[in-house]
């Protein structure tokens, strides 16, 4: 019996997809970004790569947070800029101002508490190729050799 070759997806959806939620991202920020900022309770809790291509992060904010950090937009926030592959924000360390500006794709994980609604991305390859240092093992076996078709479910993000 020949061994069927699984299919091609040529259309990358799983990437389609990762790349249309982090549009969710940049929705809540242009929101966030207008006149009457946050509405209503609403906060988020925004978890990037630090080293990611096209993240900047000063000096001294990357040395304490060398791999991922997460900050909080609700209250104090200074210059929220959004545009359409990434964005910038004034926020203040030991009551200094200081600026961070990633693009969309070194973002990890979004979440609102106030409703918690939660966005959690995969690593793109290309963005762990560029991280200087080897990714921890999983503590965890891979997966078995299935390559089935790949489900995205959104449950997880649906409010019960």
């Amino acid at each position: 019996m020949a061994e069927e070759t699984p299919p091609v997806d040529e259309m990358h959806y799983e990437q389609l997809a990762q790349d249309a939620l982090r549009g969710v991202i940049r929705a809540a920020l242009e929101r966030a970004a207008g006149p009457d900022g946050i509405p209503g309770a609403h906060h988020f809790y925004i978890t990037f790569r630090t080293r990611a291509p096209g993240v900047s992060v000063p000096p001294d904010i990357l040395a304490k947070y060398p791999e991922e950090m997460t900050v909080v937009l609700q209250h104090q926030y200074w210059d929220l800029k959004v545009e359409p592959n990434r964005f910038s924000v004034m926020l203040k360390f030991g009551g200094m101002p200081k600026v961070l500006a990633m693009p969309y794709a070194a973002v990890t994980r979004f979440y609102d508490p106030s409703v918690q609604f939660l966005l959690q991305f995969e690593t793109p390859v290309e963005l762990e190729a560029a991280e200087e240092e080897p990714a921890p093992e999983p503590d965890s076996p891979p997966p078995s050799g299935d390559d089935g078709p790949k489900v995205v479910s959104l449950d997880q993000f649906r409010k019960k």
